[in-house]
């Protein structure tokens, strides 16, 4: 093997074969491959692309540079949900107990926030006590305790793709299909699962912010899925305004909690049920949709969920009591933001929304920058909902009066009107086996 002649053909845009895709990662991964070299080599996949074979045994090769899970003595079918992030998206705090309520093991490996996406790791240690940094001794018990469990990418997990995103980042390779595709297949299937459900977000507040690049990851990351045996199903959901009312780490376990309550918003719900319904599915315990989703709001009405939730919280070493509305922090200033004009809310800047929690303190620019698990936003109004003038649009939580005051004149400008009623957008927008 030799690298510069593999580097040639991809520049070329010639096919790479598995051996020569797994020399560049393994020696890469050593080290014995110089980062110079190494971002020519993601510049031309970046240009050039991948076809389904190539991204499929990139993906492989990239599981296998460290630790793969063997969740063989996990009994059960075992199913994860992934989601290329958006704003307000505390879908897996509620998906992942109350899909293990109904009897399936959910091993979750989730990320911290980056940019204006929140993170699930970062929403969950704004819970006190709550561990995420598991190995997988102590993962592997709780699922056989508790059917569930959430924790972060060690060391030993994956370690080609923190290197390869360290670079991409450097070198603005980022948003390569291929290389996205094969950074979030590698850290899934390493897990173990038999299963896997992906939410693709699409709209302004996105990183697939056109449907066509949405359908194209979601379609990529199925393709990966059947050529290493996986079952793979993508969901594409709306990310034209905040998921549910809620932007911060610990307002979105607030809302978490009261959704397995029963109190969930309509849209937060819509993805939650479409999300879980496609993973009981997978692991066989329902033959349609529709009676799948029965069970699932079935499991909220009797309080399974939360009950489930409450295990999860407790086998990870959280306080429990979060579930009664103790321990989170709350921001020390709730600043109210009100309308200028009257009118239908017909457009919202949800990336705009998501920065500016982020200057808040409730997300990180850079991956070093501390979170501030108490601050963020209560959005009140949504697209095509009815607004006066003087009418209440959202509350800013914020411990730096200041910087609350400035959110909430930046909170205005994300927010357009029309005299018209507008149609909401469509939660939903596309699903693919």
């Amino acid at each position: 093997m030799n690298f510069i002649y593999i580097l040639r053909k991809k520049m070329e845009g010639i096919e790479l074969s598995r051996e020569e895709i797994a020399y560049i990662v393994d020696k890469f991964t050593k080290g014995e491959i110089p980062d110079y070299q190494m971002a020519i080599f993601l510049a031309s996949v970046y240009f050039n692309g991948m076809n389904f074979e190539e991204i499929a045994h990139l993906t492989s090769a990239m599981m296998h540079s460290g630790e793969v899970l063997n969740l063989s003595s996990v009994s059960g079918i075992k199913v994860d949900k992934h989601s290329t992030g958006g704003v307000g998206d505390k879908v897996s705090l509620i998906l992942a107990p109350l899909v293990a309520s109904c009897g399936v093991v959910v091993p979750m490996i989730s990320g911290r926030g980056l940019g204006h996406t929140g993170g699930t790791l970062d929403k969950l240690e704004s819970i006190p006590g709550f561990r995420t940094a598991l190995d997988a001794e102590e993962f592997i018990k709780i699922l056989k305790q508790t059917g569930v469990a959430i924790i972060g990418q060690t060391e030993k997990i994956v370690p080609a793709d923190k290197k390869l995103y360290a670079l991409r980042d450097a070198t603005n390779t980022v948003a390569s299909i291929p290389l996205i595709a094969s950074s979030i297949m590698s850290k899934k299937l390493t897990e173990g699962i038999d299963g896997l459900v992906l939410d693709v977000k699409t709209g302004n507040g996105a990183f697939m912010q056109k449907l066509k690049d949405a359908k194209l990851l979601a379609r990529t990351m199925i393709e990966i899925g059947k050529r290493l045996n996986k079952k793979v199903v993508a969901v594409i959901t709306d990310m034209n305004q905040p998921l549910g009312r809620t932007v911060g780490n610990a307002l979105e376990v607030e809302e978490s909690v009261s959704a397995l309550k029963g109190d969930g918003g309509e849209d937060l719900m819509e993805v939650t049920y479409e999300l879980g319904a496609c993973m009981l599915l997978l692991a066989g315990k329902a033959k349609k949709k529709e009676d799948a989703k029965r069970v699932l709001k079935k499991k909220i009405l009797t309080g399974e969920g939360l009950k489930k939730f409450k295990e999860m919280v407790e086998s990870q070493s959280g306080d429990s009591s979060v579930t009664d509305g103790g321990s989170l922090q709350k921001a020390k200033y709730k600043i109210v933001v009100e309308s200028e004009e009257s009118g239908y809310v017909k457009t919202i800047d949800t990336l705009k929304i998501g920065s500016i929690a982020c200057s808040l303190g409730a997300g990180r620019m850079k991956l070093n920058d501390r979170i501030d698990h108490s601050v963020g936003l209560t959005i009140e109004k949504k697209i095509s909902k009815k607004v006066k003038k003087g009418e209440l649009l959202a509350y800013i939580h914020t411990n730096d009066r200041k910087k609350g005051e400035e959110a909430g004149r930046d909170i205005l400008e994300c927010y357009k009107f029309s005299k018209n009623r507008v149609q909401p957008p469509k939660t939903i927008i596309w699903s693919k086996h």
